[in-house]
């Protein structure tokens, strides 16, 4: 049985920025039981030289709509990179959602062979979709959730694997 580019794109990406979507809601909470702003979760990061919590949320989400409408051979929302709340933030992630949602698996059949061309800077590289997905993808969206997720567990925000995993959710 061949697996579909929908299953590995929009039902994985969906299911990561849900979680993701949970996890901020830990952070809210967190934030609220130890008395604290939670801008301070917001501009963290676990290195100097890397990006703030709001940026890998948000970069996740690009990557994840980005990629599905390339599949798709579709022109990808934009969004603003204007996000200052843990609400907002949440809303981000739900649009991004929507949009993935909104992408039906038909218009993905076939992709895994289309051409698939990422602006980098001054540069452009260049896929096969498949390997694109496999390779550029899936990797970049859960780099960015993974550091998220660990930006907020070195803050002392209560996460497990289960929450990275689920959402935090039953079985």
């Amino acid at each position: 049985m061949k697996v579909s580019m929908h299953a590995l794109s929009v039902e994985l990406f969906t299911n990561a920025l849900g979680n993701l979507a949970l996890i901020l809601d830990k952070a809210a909470a967190n934030a609220a039981q130890r008395k604290f702003d939670p801008a301070v979760l917001l501009a963290a990061r676990l290195a100097p030289d890397m990006l703030p919590f709001t940026r890998q949320i948000q970069i996740a989400g690009d990557i994840a709509k980005n990629s599905v409408a390339r599949l798709a051979g579709q022109e990808p929302p934009r969004f603003e990179d204007n996000e200052t709340t843990i609400e907002q933030l949440r809303a981000r992630l739900a649009r991004t959602v929507d949009f993935l949602k909104s992408v039906p698996a038909s218009a993905l059949e076939g992709s895994d062979e289309r051409d698939v061309k990422v602006p980098l800077g001054e540069r452009t590289i260049e896929f096969r979709g498949l390997d694109y997905l496999q390779r550029w993808a899936i990797p970049n969206v859960f780099f960015h959730v993974v550091t998220a997720y660990d930006i907020l567990r070195h803050n002392g925000v209560d996460l497990g694997k289960r929450d990275f995993l689920n959402g935090g959710r039953d079985w």
